[in-house]
């Protein structure tokens, strides 16, 4: 019985449909590593900018066959070079709608210096002036830089809560 059982499989072995299966899956197991490989290098194109370092990341992937592609997953850098330069320029231009945000009325958003005191299209005033060299000083201000003048703070109305009573609204 294990003579006939041995017989058979070295029959099978030996035979053409066993050579034709052996080839294509070693047909196969070269085609998935120089896919691989390539995957690699596409990969590789798309994240690393130096081609000295491309070409080393594929031939990370091609000599250790199988294992090199996932080694070059776990040290590959996270995002693609075109993420990169996008949210760089995005980041670019949320910096530059913030610089001229100042630069725009409050109310009517008409394009004003940041010299002006008041609006010229609504009048709105957009900073307060010094009392004695008359130049625009910021909110936060709490000395002219021209003239060394102390600046007097703004005066904000708080309305008064009188006990029992609700505070209203003064229009």
């Amino acid at each position: 019985m294990i003579s006939s059982t041995f017989g058979s499989t070295h029959d099978f072995f030996s035979s053409g449909t066993w050579l034709v299966i052996r080839n294509l899956m070693l047909f196969f197991a070269a085609v998935f590593w120089l896919a691989f490989a390539y995957w690699v290098y596409k990969d590789a194109r798309r994240r690393i900018e130096d081609p000295w370092l491309v070409g080393m990341a594929t031939l990370l992937g091609l000599l250790p066959p199988y294992v090199g592609p996932f080694i070059y997953m776990l040290f590959r850098p996270p995002e693609y070079l075109e993420d990169v330069r996008e949210r760089e320029l995005e980041i670019k231009a949320m910096e530059d709608r913030l610089s001229k945000r100042d630069l725009h009325c409050p109310v009517c958003r008409s394009e004003v210096d940041a010299s002006f005191l008041v609006c010229p299209i609504c009048t709105t005033k957009l900073k307060q002036s010094c009392t004695t060299c008359k130049a625009p000083l910021e909110a936060l201000w709490q000395v002219c830089p021209f003239c060394e003048t102390p600046i007097e703070p703004a005066a904000v109305a708080m309305p008064s809560l009188r006990p029992g009573r609700s505070r209203r609204r003064s229009e």
